[in-house]
């Protein structure tokens, strides 16, 4: 008995080692935009055959890229969103894994989200003051009348 539950136990703990090392393995490899080569540009997940060898002609033609927003304005068919993403799955530029374009997004929905509160909060106070207005007529009416 005490032989099978230590044999169960050796299985699971086996397992579990297994799991974690491929795991393990799955884990996002940075690429450096300007020393990968086409196999290790193609690595990245969201960037196919003819997007690398985009890169890699503009980057021998124009030299290195220096942030995400040189590489979507040099290389053709690639947006902000698209190396927002490809930066997400593995994609440096000069070494660095977040992306000049996200911060300008980020404050750009911010900005928005302020706007559109304010907004909103304007349109809740006008029919409040609204109605107050005409309370205040009504009872103005009301004590004029006996």
């Amino acid at each position: 008995m005490l032989l099978n539950v230590f044999k169960s136990l050796m299985r699971f703990v086996i397992a579990s080692i297994a799991g974690l090392f491929l795991l393990s393995s799955y884990a996002i490899a940075q690429v450096e935009v300007n020393s990968a080569d086409q196999t290790a540009l193609e690595s990245v997940r969201g960037l196919g055959p003819s997007k690398a060898k985009a890169i890699l002609e503009e980057r021998k033609k124009n030299g290195p890229f220096k942030d995400a927003n040189d590489l979507h304005t040099r290389v053709k068919g690639i947006g902000e969103k698209t190396v927002e993403r490809m930066m997400q799955n593995g994609l440096t530029i000069n070494n660095k894994a977040s992306t000049s374009a996200e911060t300008k997004a980020d404050r750009a929905v911010k900005e928005r989200a302020v706007k559109e509160s304010s907004t909103k909060s304007k349109e809740k106070e006008k029919p409040a003051a609204e109605k107050a207005a005409k309370q205040s007529r009504r009872t103005k009416e009301e004590k004029k009348t006996p």
